[in-house]
């Protein structure tokens, strides 16, 4: 059996951004691919207008509880992917790391929201062809 690369979504939040990344990623590379997602400061709940914006994509992101970044989270991840963390993010030899200057969905309409949703899709489809060559998608 071929190990299955992880990997892991990081904001400050771990409420908008990066659970949309997840969510198009758990859609996109299946059992394929082991997806995490932390923030530096997580909120209590999901962004609703992420949720909302994940809706509109047939992919549901509402039962998604942010969770605290851990050292841990990163040591086991073969991705990580920031998205305006800063240097919160541990950084560890033989990683691959991306950040992915995005807007924030905080505070933000849905019309607002739908762009960076739809550049998220973008980035993961480009993602999801990289680390997963040979998936029929």
């Amino acid at each position: 059996m071929v190990d299955k690369p992880t990997v892991l979504f990081v904001c400050v939040h771990n409420a908008g951004r990066s659970q949309m990344a997840a969510g198009y990623l758990r859609a996109l590379g299946g059992d394929d691919v082991e997806v995490l997602s932390a923030g530096s400061a997580p909120k209590d709940t999901i962004n609703p207008v992420a949720v909302e914006a994940m809706a509109e994509e047939g992919i549901d992101i509402s039962t998604n509880i942010p969770k605290i970044l851990t050292v841990d989270a990163v040591r086991e991840s073969d991705v990580v992917i920031t998205m305006g963390c800063g240097d919160a993010c541990p950084i560890f030899p033989g990683k691959r790391y991306e950040d992915w200057e995005l807007d924030d969905p905080a505070g933000q309409d849905i019309d607002a929201v739908r762009p960076i949703r739809d550049d998220i899709r973008a980035r993961i489809e480009a993602l999801v062809a990289d680390i997963l060559p040979t998936a029929a998608r």
